[in-house]
């Protein structure tokens, strides 16, 4: 089982967004030496808690700090951008950390449509051109000429089907319509199963298996998940470190956003009596324990699905919890550095 990382710079309450930013670069070296198999990042805008607006500025430094993990965004928000630019931004990370990329594009939002029109005053129909974008795009990574157009810098000349010097391009999606898109143009596809708690996942990946038309680089269906998951050395550690999250959830659902909370000023905060269910409905579903719980709940679920690799998004209000966290989870499944 290979397990993978997805970081989305979460602000932290008592710090600073560029902290923030800092710390996922100092993440990256971290699982590195601990045998993950990828670093992915997320690109959100207009949020005070998820910060990390600009997945390929920060990837160019990922390539500086790290030598063999790949690394890549989950996901670039496709519609806000020209294709091109997206390619040739690609095409530069491909060019420093050669055989190393990993191009996730999603046709969400990534935030608010007050903010999606500041990216692209056409962000309400911008999104009915995501096939087509995403079909420039892999011709454009590619060296292709495509509407008299190449994507600069090239990489060296390759032997004929060797696709290992081109960023290698992944759907996202938490819905039937990345599935389908990913299945189409036969390329990997990775479910947001932290979005929703799993919902939908059996579906989507099924849909995407049967439909999948076989492409020269994926010639059968490559498919993982994100999941959320926060390990600590005993069970009870893990679920106060979780509290930060769990009232982020509540208050993301009453419109109130912010950065992420300690688990200590959570505790003493509380939760009310109509807050209770929903919070014990959550822990219920989470991966939270310590690692022999947590590694169990994973297996199983990577078992009923099908799947050979895990991406694990992990918050805690303390950057030494989170580090803990993926070197636990990283020990319970034998990752080699």
């Amino acid at each position: 089982m290979k397990l993978s990382v997805l970081d989305q710079s979460i602000s932290l309450a008592g710090s600073s967004e560029d902290a923030a930013i800092r710390d996922t670069l100092d993440l990256a070296v971290c699982c590195e030496g601990l045998g993950y198999h990828r670093f992915w990042l997320s690109e959100h805008h207009g949020l005070p808690t998820i910060v990390g607006s600009a997945p390929e500025v920060l990837l160019a430094a990922l390539a500086a700090r790290t030598e063999r993990m790949r690394l890549g965004s989950a996901g670039v928000m496709l519609p806000h951008y020209s294709a091109l630019k997206v390619a040739e931004q690609f095409r530069v990370l491909e060019a420093l950390a050669p055989g190393r990329i990993d191009l996730g594009v999603g046709r969400a939002p990534g935030g608010d449509m007050r903010t999606a029109r500041a990216l692209n005053p056409n962000a309400y129909t911008a999104a009915d051109h995501f096939p087509e974008q995403v079909r420039e795009l892999q011709q454009w990574l590619a060296g292709h000429e495509h509407r008299g157009v190449v994507a600069h810098p090239r990489g060296p000349a390759m032997p004929a089907g060797d696709t290992s010097r081109v960023p290698e391009v992944w759907v996202l999606g938490s819905s039937d319509y990345g599935a389908r898109l990913a299945a189409q143009y036969g390329l990997p596809y990775a479910f947001a199963y932290f979005f929703m708690d799993g919902l939908g996942v059996e579906q989507a990946l099924e849909l995407y298996r049967t439909l999948y038309q076989p492409s020269e680089r994926h010639p059968r269906p490559v498919a993982t998940i994100c999941v959320w998951a926060l390990v600590a050395d005993t069970d009870e550690e893990a679920q106060f470190h979780a509290l930060s999250r769990d009232r982020w959830r509540l208050d993301r659902s009453r419109g109130v956003l912010g950065p992420l909370q300690a688990p200590q000023t959570v505790a003493e905060r509380g939760f009310t009596a109509d807050e209770l269910p929903t919070v014990e409905a959550t822990r219920q579903r989470a991966f939270v324990g310590n690692a022999e719980q947590v590694g169990a709940k994973l297996r199983a679920l990577a078992a009923r699905l099908g799947l050979h690799e895990l991406v694990i998004n992990t918050w805690a209000h303390e950057p030494a919890v989170r580090r803990r966290s993926y070197a636990l989870l990283a020990r319970e499944f034998d990752l080699e550095p």
